[in-house]
Order: C-alpha cells, then sequence, then structure tokens
C-alpha cells in the first residue's frame, strides 16, 4: 500500500523560512509526478508546486520566486523549500503523487501558520 508522510510543517513568522518534506512507502516505481498542495480554512485545496520525474518544475503564482520544489527519484520523495512566508500561506499543505496509470496518492497534510 503507497503511503506519504509530511513532515516539517509548523508555526513561523512572515519572512521566515520553512522546509516541507514527504517521505514514500509502499513503492519503489518512481512517481510521474509529485508536489504540494495546500488548503486554507474555508477555501478549497489549491496547487503550490509540482515537479515531474525529470525534474521540470510548476509552481502557482502565489509562491512563483519564493518557492523551490526538489525531489530525489531514488528515495521517491519531494522537498518544498518555502521562503519569505506570508501570513497567507497558512493552511494544510498536502503531499501530493501521481502515477499516470494507476492514480494519485495523497498524505495527510502537515498544518504550516505564518503570523504576522
Amino acid at each position: 500500500q503507497v503511503r506519504l508522510v509530511e513532515s516539517g510543517g509548523g508555526l513561523v513568522q512572515a519572512g521566515e523560512s520553512l522546509r516541507l518534506s514527504c517521505t514514500t512507502s509502499g513503492t519503489t516505481r518512481s512517481f510521474n509526478t509529485m508536489g504540494w498542495y495546500r488548503q486554507a480554512p474555508g477555501k478549497q485545496r489549491e496547487l503550490v508546486a509540482t515537479v515531474t520525474s525529470g525534474g521540470t518544475p510548476n509552481y502557482s503564482d502565489s509562491v512563483k520566486g519564493r518557492s523551490t520544489i526538489s525531489r530525489d527519484n531514488t528515495q521517491n520523495t519531494v522537498f518544498l523549500q518555502m521562503n519569505s512566508l506570508k501570513p497567507e500561506d497558512t493552511g494544510v499543505y498536502y503531499c501530493y503523487a501521481l502515477y499516470q496509470v494507476l492514480g494519485a496518492y495523497w498524505g495527510q497534510g502537515t498544518q504550516v501558520t505564518v503570523s504576522s
């Protein structure tokens, strides 16, 4: 059974940085795409960033220029370095992993809270 586990969330002040990590288990095959979504209170889940197995990133406009996504295909892990955090970055961050044939998997989420 494929399992995704996030870590690295927490409470920070505006302007500070966080590095989120997502480890996977239950599979040895590299995911086609891995990434991060987030959900703020009262809002829908939204894309933060994704990265393909070839290393091509995609960022939402809200984090572009402040965040860097990376992955380790040998370990099936994905990371999100977030800098210059803003209160509007607050939310639950979910790890996402996709096999184009088998479908998508989600982690349980890690809370990020940015105080002003």
